[in-house]
């Protein structure tokens, strides 16, 4: 079974990065879609990146667009974010999860379509 640790979540000041890992352990990822989403404090789950392990290609909801990179590491099976740039508006739990690859852009944004989830990693952004 596909499983997931993610890493890398803390307190930064605004205007700060953090860098999120999302190893994963089980199979390979080349027939699946990663993805970052992210939960504030009394906010519905929200879709943040989503990077396709075959072919690399990405995807970033505006409000992360040229703030936040999504990239993978297929020797080490892990997936980042590199989130640059950070406004007390991104803090929240950050979760990484992998949805089976195939389908259009539009159906990675729905966290309904993953399958597999991490465990979640806390990011506050405050001074």
């Amino acid at each position: 079974q596909l499983q997931f640790v993610e890493s890398g979540g803390g307190l930064v000041q605004p205007g700060g990065s953090l860098r999120l890992s999302c190893a994963a352990s089980g199979f390979t990822l080349d027939y699946y879609v990663m993805g970052w989403f992210r939960r504030a404090p009394g906010k519905e789950r929200e879709f943040v990146a989503r990077i396709r392990w075959s072919g690399g290609s990405t995807y970033y909801a505006d409000s992360v667009k040229g703030r936040f990179t999504i990239s993978r590491d297929n020797a080490k099976n892990t997936v980042y974010l590199q989130m640059n740039s950070l406004k007390p508006e991104d803090t929240a739990v950050y979760y990484c999860a992998a949805a089976k690859s195939g389908y259009s852009t539009m159906w990675y944004l729905n966290s309904g379509h993953y399958d597999y989830w991490g465990q979640g990693t806390q990011v506050t952004v405050s001074s």
